[in-house]
């Protein structure tokens, strides 16, 4: 992606300064983890993440390309786990692992509409 206005600190609240914001850089390589699941699973199957564990190691200007990457390490069950880095056009800017789990599409959106439409309770004001 090229870094754009709306990607930085500044405009997704996370700080003050017109640099990457770390929830974009999060939200790359999650998005860098699905993509190298995706021709793997089946039509009935879809991945949720579950935990990330990231580190943002450098700013990167606006208008600058950034690219991530996802490595699978290891397969346990339905739970998948990655390496997961980024760089942009002059060094690495982040890295760290991610997991995801191997689910069932309509049976995961079956559970959320049922909560969707479930009576609000008392965390719900």
């Amino acid at each position: 992606m090229i870094v754009g206005q709306e990607h930085l600190a500044s405009a997704i609240g996370s700080g003050l300064v017109e640099v990457f914001s770390t929830p974009m850089l999060v939200a790359l390589l999650e998005n860098a983890a699905v993509d190298a699941l995706a021709s793997a699973m089946t039509a009935e199957q879809t991945s949720v993440g579950v935990h990330l564990n990231v580190r943002h190691l450098a700013a990167t200007p606006p208008g600058m390309r950034v690219r991530a990457y996802a490595e699978l390490l290891a397969v346990d069950g339905r739970m998948l786990s990655f390496r997961v880095w980024a760089e942009d056009e002059r060094e690495r800017i982040g890295e760290g692992t991610h997991q995801r789990a191997l689910i069932d599409r309509a049976r995961f959106e079956r559970k959320v509409a049922e909560k969707a439409g479930a009576e609000r309770g008392p965390l719900a004001d």
